[in-house]
């Protein structure tokens, strides 16, 4: 199908592109890489009158070291967060979610910030970004301002950002010398996953010192399982240990119920996925 008409304007600063939103307000929708968006406009369940090409602010871009986290621009690629040998050492969980992430064209062209602000609770960053501790920074009128990732997801395809506001960057807290892993279970290869577990875990000799458990789609948000990394803490790396922890994944959550699976599927699943994460990051599997 084809879109419905639009006008469109490509700003090349983060101010003109909120000069543009305080326009047109209701009336515009920002795009970023598009993959979210673009399907949307094609099928016409949103026809914007504007649509704010954020592509051309070149400094939304990019990743760098500042200091104890790294600071992810929301316009850089999937490809290129996943790629950078920053990210890779001191975010191993994103690297690793993201080779999971859709296929190769998506991840060319989609980007970091705008898959998080779309908020999908299938997506697979929201569950790294939320178990690594991120802070996402968001710029309106008033200025920016700092939410952190358990803040950020509000609900389904909701995030804190106001609708006045844009996502400029990440904040992503070091874990150089972490383990790590993301589980994905799909019945189609590059599908959107029925539950994926993203872990991290710290090791002490053979012993989990430390571990961070974010959920994909165990509910509307993105969730962390704590009660599991709490019981994780101190125990040996073994199928055992990590087993009676993993049990404990799914505590408190409300995963959907749908075609590919009822909610006690997707507890169930969040357990198996969760043992399996946990080892890989230990490296046990």
């Amino acid at each position: 199908m084809i879109p419905a008409a639009f006008e469109y304007v490509a700003p090349t600063s983060v101010e003109e592109a909120l000069a543009a939103l305080a326009e047109h307000g209701d009336d515009a929708k920002i795009i970023a890489g598009g993959q979210s968006l673009l399907p949307v406009l094609r099928m016409r369940l949103n026809a914007p009158e504007w649509v704010i090409d954020l592509g051309r602010i070149e400094s939304l871009r990019g990743v760098s070291d500042r200091g104890d986290h790294l600071a992810i621009g929301a316009m850089t690629t999937h490809h290129d967060v996943g790629q950078d040998p920053l990210v890779h050492e001191h975010a191993l969980l994103i690297s690793k979610a993201i080779t999971h992430l859709a296929d190769a064209q998506v991840r060319h062209r989609g980007t970091f910030g705008g898959a998080l602000a779309h908020a999908d609770p299938a997506g697979d960053l929201g569950a790294p970004a939320l178990a690594l501790g991120s802070t996402f920074v968001v710029q309106g009128p008033g200025g920016t301002r700092e939410v952190a990732a358990s803040d950020f997801f509000v609900d389904l395809f909701e995030t804190a950002i106001s609708d006045d506001e844009i996502l400029t960057e990440v904040r992503v807290p070091k874990h150089a010398g972490w383990g790590a892993a993301y589980e994905k279970f799909v019945r189609i290869a590059h599908q959107w996953p029925i539950v994926a577990v993203a872990a991290t875990v710290r090791m002490e000799g053979d012993t989990i010192a430390e571990a961070r458990i974010g959920l994909t789609n165990m509910g509307s948000t993105p969730v962390r399982a704590e009660a599991a990394e709490q019981a994780l803490a101190g125990v040996p790396a073994t199928e055992e240990g990590v087993a009676a922890a993993a049990a404990l994944a799914a505590d408190g959550t409300n995963p959907p119920s749908d075609l590919n699976g009822d909610a006690d599927y997707r507890r169930h699943l969040a357990t198996v996925l969760t043992r399996r994460a946990v080892l890989a990051a230990a490296g046990r599997s």
